[in-house]
């Protein structure tokens, strides 16, 4: 795991007394500690966080209306904070692209568990070929170097196409795989998102084979 000093951890909490204190007692546990009030704040700080945690709700509306264009800059894992205890409420976060689901009110000590558990992941196992790595537990990806920031689909493409270089996969396989039958969309997906990671990663060894899908080419 890495060290806690070297982790940034961003705070969106409007309550003042609240963010406050949390803030100060997250740095006191050595960690790195970020603080906003409005979800307007975020945009340039979100790339630069290991790990979110989130109100809900915010003097804005509703965070979770914005949380999936925030992950498709940078997968992060977040922590939702809210009042809501319906169990709708709380499914509504996950499927928003959180992690975790934390009720107000809650302990310090409580919120401090649940992201040390997220934060054992990071850091934890690679994926490589060639030049790529992927880093399935935080869902970033370095391409010849560089920091590259993919949509969660197109992170879990990637990762079987890495998984299996120079295997063949169908393009009904990868919309089974990556896309799952309770969002089963058309074909032509998976070609839209190949050519969206051709863009983001050029130079990148997909290879297209003509009646059967897409496969990534073995590091030679």
């Amino acid at each position: 795991m890495i060290a806690k000093s070297n982790v940034s951890l961003l705070l969106i909490e409007d309550d003042l007394g609240l963010g406050q204190g949390l803030q100060a007692f997250l740095q006191k546990e050595g960690f790195i500690c970020q603080w906003l009030r409005e979800s307007r704040q975020v945009e340039g700080l979100w790339v630069q966080a290991d790990l979110v945690i989130l109100d809900r709700q915010l003097p804005d509306g509703d965070s979770l209306r914005l949380l999936p264009q925030w992950l498709a800059k940078k997968a992060l894992p977040v922590i939702v904070l809210t009042a809501h205890v319906a169990v709708d409420d709380r499914v509504a976060g996950l499927e928003a692209g959180a992690r975790d689901y934390l009720t107000k009110p809650f302990a310090h000590v409580e919120l401090l568990a649940r992201i040390r558990a997220q934060l054992r992941t990071l850091g934890e196992g690679r994926l490589e070929a060639g030049e790529l790595r992927l880093f399935p537990a935080r869902q970033t990806v370095l391409w010849q170097g560089s920091d590259v920031a993919l949509t969660a689909t197109e992170f879990g493409l990637l990762t079987m196409l890495v998984q299996m270089s120079g295997r063949v996969f169908t393009r009904d396989e990868l919309l089974n795989q990556v896309w799952g039958y309770q969002h089963f969309p058309s074909t032509r997906t998976v070609d839209t998102h190949i050519l969206q990671l051709r863009q983001k990663l050029p130079g990148i060894a997909i290879s297209s084979v003509r009646g059967l899908g897409y496969r990534l080419d073995k590091p030679s």
